[in-house]
C-alpha cells in the first residue's frame, strides 16, 4: 500500500511542471528501498539535474481586444454577370429569339432567384437559374439587366447593364 502512494506521489511529481530556475528536484531511497521524489532535500538525498524544457514566458502586455469570440454573422458579397450577349452585340434571329446567360459568384445557393430585367422591366417571375430564353423580341436596341435576390426578395447583387440590337428582317 506504501508503495502505491509513493509510486503515484512519485507520477504526480514528475507529471508536475517544474521550472528549472524555481524548483529543484530531489531524489533519495526510503527505509524499504523505494526511490523517492520531492521538491524538500532530506539527508542523504542527491539533486536531479533537469534539462531546460519549453518555458512560454506569459505576458499581460497583450492586447486581448483583438481576440472577440463572438459570433459574427457572415455576409457573403454576391456578385452576378450578363456573360450572353455581350455589350453592344447584334442578334440576327427573325423570329426575334435571344440567349440570355449569366454567372454568379461565390455560387449559387438554394433560396436565391435571379430576376431578368428588359428594357426596364421585370420580364417574367424570378427564376431559380440564369439561364432565359426570350421569344419575339421586336427589332431595334433593348438592354437587359440581372438581380439576384435573396430569400425574402431582397435584391442582393445587380449586374451591369447590357445593350443589344436584335436585327430580324422586315416584311416590308
Amino acid at each position: 500500500m506504501i508503495k502505491l502512494l509513493l509510486f503515484i506521489l512519485l507520477g504526480i511529481t514528475l507529471a508536475a511542471p517544474v521550472h528549472p530556475k524555481t524548483a529543484k528536484i530531489y531524489v533519495w531511497r526510503n527505509e524499504s528501498g523505494v526511490l523517492v521524489f520531492s521538491d524538500s532535500p532530506k539527508p542523504g538525498a542527491e539533486e536531479v539535474k533537469t534539462k531546460p524544457g519549453n518555458i512560454i514566458q506569459s505576458s499581460t502586455s497583450i492586447d486581448t481586444k483583438v481576440l472577440d469570440i463572438t459570433p459574427q454573422e457572415l455576409k457573403e458579397e454576391y456578385e452576378i454577370v450578363i456573360d450572353t450577349p455581350k455589350n453592344n452585340a447584334t442578334i440576327r434571329d427573325n423570329t426575334g429569339s435571344i440567349y440570355i446567360g449569366g454567372g454568379i459568384k461565390p455560387r449559387f445557393k438554394p433560396g436565391l432567384e435571379v430576376q431578368l430585367v428588359l428594357d426596364g422591366k421585370p420580364h417574367q417571375k424570378p427564376q431559380k437559374h440564369s439561364m432565359f430564353s426570350l421569344r419575339d423580341i421586336d427589332r431595334g436596341e433593348h438592354k437587359i439587366k440581372m438581380l439576384l435576390l435573396d430569400e425574402k426578395g431582397k435584391i442582393i447583387a445587380s449586374s451591369a447593364s447590357v445593350t443589344f440590337y436584335m436585327h430580324r428582317a422586315s416584311t416590308n
